[in-house]
């Protein structure tokens, strides 16, 4: 195909960047958007295939390409469209920028990768199994060329839905001569090579071949005669992979053996106990299989006329293909890159979830954001300027590194190298430029994570009127500007003006995109926290079930997003008084995340902390306290001892003990939570204006009142200057104070507080209408 080939009148085809059995991959840019995909065109079958053959691998095509795009993980690659066009059938996904596993063995000259890489790579891929296969999908052709490592250290699996596609071709119509990969002989199952039926086991042996590969420099039967692989996956037990490499840990080790056992029900169950052993592994003491793994005797290394009968016909004249790691120069597999990765100046949005803290409660899922941190515009790159290749690359590398402190809660960091970026992208590719938008876009979640929702409100209002003029008021990129804005309103306690952003955007959404379009469903989560927070909150009870039933029937029941929601659920029901039905709910959703995430994900753990939150509403603090206690030794164990979510817990073990009266423990823990917060966050933070009220209760009640009222008056000073003197928070923290001046006696200054505070909320609510 040319390079000014047009797909459909929509996608340009720049240049390859992958080739293999099943088609080429390429490079190309989005006319109707402006962004940069990667399209796959599978090869055209010859005229030597019946009429009927190919009307049903079409309708295969198209059936397989829908669950495909269906998928919706971190860890999965984005499709976007497919069609036909001219009798070529196309995929278009998401362009990566990265190295597929294959490439990074070569980059490192066929050496085995560091055992954290190792293991990182193991947890990533594990998780998008789990979610893939809890969607009925097995991925089949699971193997280093479509495994791609991200520059930020994220691990995606490709070619869902396209290796169903090469399965069904070449084991159901088995067609030979056509140039169409069977499968890599090196990561093929047993069961694959017998043509049984594979279940999502299948692609555990196919991960542990991976992994054996990428921990010590070669695949388990590393032959070069394709009998003899099939041979050795059917019959051979593999080397333990400690003979090659001595510093690899015995767990890892022992879990690689037991992912290549021959039979499906010798292996973990699924892909939910891989990461438990991985997780256990890393933290726990040295691993002991639950399964013990039946080793069969060992065959011999190349079959004889009689083994090789006992092979499929479809394994005859059968080449090894290329493994990932081989000798030589000539290692590198035709369809190395064909993982879908590639050089891009603008990159497709990221879908993601956000929390924020609530002032009473500790953790929450808040307002989900249009998109996650790390999420690039999708409108192509600005014609007008050509700057140096080399220039933009060290800026995407700069981005990326801010990127990466965001996700390790480091946000002032984060955001002071956003800003130099955002000031280096708008004099070297324009201010309007896609990538300038999207790093001042990144500035203002920074600053939204920092205490600074004005700052951030200006800069995501800057980002959406550019984005307006660019691209129109009804384009993903400027919509997810504008759900930032109502995020960040909400932030400022401007909940009604929130709520007018909130639902112009989703009419927006729901007329472009649909209804129960996740993007339209994440926005309907949006509005039906905010309707809470406007004090509507059977409406906002009422929205968050709703949004919970789309999302499990669109998604599924146990789907991240739709956990979220119920999360949600949870909280609507806390706030009606609906304490003992939050409970079960917020226990629900914290097992099926245990399952689903594992049980030491950050989601998991803020479920449990909302069980906390439950129990203690309940008068059961006790059994609080010692959830708490458990939490803050699961919290510290993942996180660290100071980390942000660590420190929420102890926050509510303090709150706990407090209202068992034990004040004098209460109070020093309050103390400690605050200093270290303030360390931390900063004095203006959020969670550190919390702990510091915590101390002022503690003080009032041990009858300190004058020293509860300098800390009461700090806090109302602090929440003043950051969110406003009318800001609910703020109004509350006044109250706070108005109260300890009662106490201690000076009646007349507390009764003027508290007219103050009424005349604001009254100003407040007229303005709300």
């Amino acid at each position: 195909m040319a390079d000014t080939r047009l797909i459909q009148g929509r996608y340009r085809l720049l240049d390859p960047i992958g080739r293999g059995g099943m088609g080429e991959v390429w490079r190309a840019r989005d006319e109707s958007l402006g962004r940069q995909v990667a399209v796959k065109c599978l090869k055209p079958l010859g005229p030597h295939h019946d009429q009927s053959f190919t009307r049903v691998l079409r309708e295969r095509f198209r059936r397989e390409a829908r669950v495909a795009a269906a998928l919706q993980h971190r860890g999965v690659t984005v499709v976007h469209d497919f069609g036909e066009s001219d009798g070529v059938l196309y995929l278009v996904m998401e362009l990566l920028d990265g190295r597929n596993l294959s490439q990074l063995l070569q980059d490192n000259e066929h050496r085995p990768l560091a055992v954290t890489d190792v293991l990182e790579i193991a947890e990533q891929v594990a998780a998008a199994l789990a979610y893939t296969h809890q969607q009925g999908i097995v991925h089949r052709d699971l193997k280093p060329a479509n495994i791609v490592r991200l520059a930020d250290g994220t691990v995606k699996i490709c070619d869902f839905g396209i290796a169903r596609l090469g399965h069904d071709i070449g084991f159901t119509a088995r067609l030979t001569g056509t140039g169409i990969a069977m499968g890599t002989p090196h990561y093929m199952s047993p069961e694959q090579i017998g043509g049984s039926e594979v279940d999502q086991r299948s692609d555990l042996y196919s991960l542990g071949c991976v992994l054996y590969e990428i921990a010590t420099g070669a695949p388990p039967f590393d032959l070069d005669d394709a009998w003899a692989v099939l041979v050795g996956h059917r019959d051979t037990p593999p080397a333990p992979p400690r003979r090659h490499r001595a510093d690899l840990p015995e767990y890892l080790e022992q879990i690689i053996l037991d992912l290549l056992a021959k039979l499906p029900e010798q292996r973990p169950h699924d892909a939910h106990e891989l990461t438990r052993r991985l997780l256990a592994g890393r933290t726990g003491p040295p691993y002991v299989p639950t399964v013990v793994t039946a080793r069969p005797r060992p065959g011999p290394p190349e079959p004889t006329g009689r083994e090789a009968g006992r092979l499929p016909s479809w394994t005859r004249d059968m080449s090894t293909g290329h493994k990932a790691a081989g000798p030589g120069p000539h290692s590198t597999p035709p369809d190395a890159a064909a993982g879908l990765s590639g050089a891009w100046t603008a990159h497709p949005a990221v879908q993601g979830e956000r929390r924020a803290e609530h002032p009473a409660t500790g953790a929450r899922p808040d307002a989900v954001p249009a998109s996650a941190p790390g999420a690039v515009s999708a409108a192509g790159p600005d014609r007008r300027r050509t700057p140096p290749p080399e220039a933009v690359e060290a800026l995407d590398g700069r981005h990326h590194e801010a990127l990466g402190l965001g996700r390790l809660g480091r946000w002032t960091e984060a955001g002071e190298i956003h800003r130099e970026v955002a000031a280096a992208r708008a004099r070297l590719l324009g201010a309007d430029h896609p990538d300038t938008l999207a790093s001042r876009y990144e500035v203002a979640f920074t600053l939204s994570r920092t205490g600074r929702a004005a700052d951030a409100l200006r800069e995501y209002k800057h980002v959406a009127e550019a984005r307006i003029r660019a691209l129109g008021p009804d384009h993903p990129d400027t919509l997810a500007a504008r759900q930032e804005m109502a995020y960040v309103l909400g932030q400022l306690g401007r909940h009604f003006d929130a709520h007018q952003v909130y639902t112009a955007v989703l009419t927006a959404r729901e007329r472009t995109m649909g209804a129960d379009h996740p993007d339209s469903l994440r926005c309907r989560h949006n509005l039906a926290f905010n309707l809470s927070r406007l004090g509507r909150l059977e409406d906002s009870y009422r929205m968050a079930c709703q949004v919970a039933a789309a999302r499990a029937r669109v998604l599924g029941p146990q789907h991240p997003d739709t956990l979220v929601t119920r999360y949600e659920v949870a909280y609507a029901l806390g706030q009606l008084g609906r304490w003992a039905e939050a409970l079960r709910t917020y226990r629900e959703v914290a097992e099926a995340r245990a399952r689903v995430l594992g049980a030491d994900h950050i989601d998991t753990l803020a479920a449990r902390y909302e069980i906390g939150i439950s129990l203690g509403r309940l008068g059961r603090s006790a059994e609080a306290l010692e959830l708490y206690r458990d939490l803050i030794e699961d919290r510290s164990r993942v996180h660290g001892p100071h980390h942000p979510e660590t420190l929420r817990a102890r926050h509510g073990l303090g709150v706990n003990l407090g209202r068992l009266g034990r004040w004098e423990e209460a109070l020093a823990e309050s103390r400690d939570v605050c200093a270290l917060r303030e360390r931390v966050l900063g004095t203006g933070h959020p969670d550190t204006l919390v702990s510091r009220r915590e101390v002022a209760v503690g003080l009032g009640w041990l009858g300190r009142w004058a020293d509860a009222l300098t800390e009461y008056r700090r806090v109302a000073a602090a929440r003043e200057q950051v969110l406003g003197a009318d800001h609910p928070d703020t109004l509350a923290s006044r109250n706070d104070e108005a109260h300890c001046l009662e106490q201690l006696g000076r009646g007349a200054e507390a009764g003027e507080l508290y007219r103050r505070v009424a005349v604001l909320r009254q100003q407040r609510a007229a303005g709300g209408r």
